[in-house]
Order: structure tokens, then sequence, then C-alpha cells
């Protein structure tokens, strides 16, 4: 890769990429005096200023001048608003009476290492890009599988969860069937005996109106016929009670019976959402276990691409330990 234009025109393009594109390129350029021994650092660089840039994240490209003065004391390098724009002008990042409204991380390397920036934008970045670019997608794709099998870990737990409510909401619809099933015995239970003292003394009074005197036949005629054309008011309100009950019943039985299906379907979806994370987290794990596998060929070939004179120097993590915590943040310095 190279920048286009006059050295000004390379600096505006330098800085217009984003915060690790720019830290890599003052790696490559500078590695032999700086990157060797603080490319480490350059890592924590990129993380902080990800952290800070609120709006862009790791696609942001330069700090507004608040965070540039945070990120400078958070490495223990706190200097005045006076003081920071003195060093930049003293590097030429900007100009005489510039008052920068934004910071790119290259500017604030020029004055942390004292480096020439016309230097900088002609260093050469090596002719390594294809290799690079394979190592990047090898790396892409072990944080691609590490990514999915969060999202399927995520899914089978929002899966769960949404199964034991379904569970619970089974159980509240069942036990509102039960009540209402109790609910009807008892009308029910209240309607017969309703009926039986009814039927009773209907049966009482025929046979007195037969058997007896005639003044005791009439009198149970009497009180018979009356008990006849009465209104059997508490018969009456035991049955429309038992007929609410009834359909109470219907209804909470259907529901519970909903309930139940969606349970069961929840339970099902959630099994297999399970089973699809642990499919995903085994794609992961054989991932970085592939890319572990190649560390000692990617040491080789970036060792001897070190020695060669002019190249981009990438760094390689130095065991799978170290490999799988630079996935693992997202994060590669190649």
């Amino acid at each position: 890769m190279a920048l286009n234009g006059s050295d000004n025109e390379k600096l505006l393009e330098l800085c217009s990429l984003n915060y690790k594109q720019q830290l890599v390129w003052f790696l490559n350029a500078f590695w032999t005096d700086i990157g060797e021994r603080d490319a480490e650092s350059f890592w924590k660089y990129n993380l902080k200023c990800t952290e800070l840039d609120l709006q862009k994240r790791g696609e942001g490209n330069a700090l507004d001048e608040l965070n540039a003065h945070v990120f400078l004391e958070h490495f223990k390098e706190t200097m005045t608003v006076r003081a920071m724009r003195d060093k930049l002008r003293e590097t030429g990042a900007i100009g005489p009476s510039e008052r920068p409204k934004n910071v790119p991380i290259t500017h604030i390397l020029l004055f942390k290492y004292g480096v020439s920036w016309h230097e900088l934008v002609n260093a050469s970045q090596g002719d390594n890009k294809a290799e690079i670019e394979e190592a990047q997608r090898r790396l892409e794709a072990v944080q691609a599988a590490f990514r999915e099998a969060e999202a399927r870990a995520q899914e089978a737990a929002a899966a769960l969860q949404a199964a034991k409510k379904s569970e619970a909401d089974a159980r509240a619809r069942e036990a509102e069937a039960e009540a209402a099933k109790a609910e009807l015995e008892a009308a029910l239970a209240e309607v017969k005996a309703q009926e039986d003292a009814y039927n009773a003394k209907t049966a009482d009074l025929t046979r007195r109106s037969e058997e007896g005197s005639i003044v005791a036949r009439n009198k149970a005629k009497n009180e018979l016929a009356q008990h006849l054309g009465e209104d059997p008011l508490p018969l009456r309100r035991a049955k429309i009670t038992a007929e609410a009950a009834v359909k109470k019943a219907d209804r909470t039985r259907l529901a519970a019976a909903a309930a139940r299906e969606a349970a069961a379907r929840a339970t099902v979806a959630a099994t297999e959402a399970k089973h699809e994370a642990e499919r995903s987290k085994h794609a992961a794990e054989a991932a970085v276990d592939e890319a572990s596998r190649q560390v000692g060929e990617a040491e080789e070939f970036l060792n001897y691409v070190k020695r060669k004179p002019g190249q981009a120097q990438v760094r390689a993590p130095r065991d799978k330990q170290s490999q799988c915590s630079r996935v693992s943040r997202s994060i590669s310095m190649c």
C-alpha cells in the first residue's frame, strides 16, 4: 500500500485511515527503532482510542482535543492544552496558528516519538500484502466463529428463558383450570342439593294430600299448589351459577391446553438452540486450534519478513494463549 500526492496530501490520507491502520503504518515505518520495543503498547493505544471514540469506535481516525488529553493522561503523559498544541506544531502536524479540533493518532505518535512525518508518509509498507491479507482472513474467520458461537449461546439463553416462562404460564393456566373445575363441581353439587330438596318437599306434600282426613288432605293440597307455584329461587340461582361455572371451566381448560402446547414448543426450541450453540462453540474451538497450529509457520514467515529491509514488520503471537487472547479481543495488529 502507498499513499498518493504530495507529502501533505499523504499525511492527510494517512490520518483519514482508522486507528488500527494508522498504528500499523507507523509500526511498519519505524519497526527497527520503535516497533520491536513498543508493538505491545500500540495494541493498547488502539484499544484506548476505540474506547474513547464513542461515536465511531474502531472505525474512527481522530480524537477530539479533550479526549486526546484523556488519552495522554491514561498513558502517563499529561500535557497542558498549550503544551500539546506546541508539540503538534513542532512536528509540522498542524500550522503555526492552527488550533486542532480533532487529533489523529498519527499526530500524537509523531510528537511522542519525535520522528519525521515526511519519512513516515513515504515509508515502505512492504510487498507482502497477499500474505498479510491471508493472515488477516484467517484471524477474521476465527473471530467470526467466536461471534457466531456467542450469538448462538445468546439465542439458546433467550430460548431457555422463553421456555421457562411458557412452562410457568402453563402451570398457572392449569391451576386456574383446576380451580374452575372445583368451582364447577361445587356448583353442580349445589344444584343437586337444591333439586333434591325441592323434589323431596313435592313428594312429601303429594303424599300428605292423598292420606289422612279431608281437612289434612286439603291443607296439604293447598301447600302443594303454593309450593309448585312458587319461584324456586335457590334452585334457579344454583343452575345459573352452574352454567357460568361450566363456561369458565371450558375456557380455562382450553387456555391450559394451549399454554401447555406453547410450553412444549418452547422447550423443543430451547433444546435445538442449545445444540446449535454447542455446535458453534465446537466450531470456534476448532478454528482456534487450526489457527494455533499455523502459528509456527506464521512465525517463520514473519521473522523472515522482519529481516528483509524495507518490508512491513508483522509481529506474530508467541503462543496459543497469545493468539486466543488477541482473537477474543477482536483485534490483530497484523
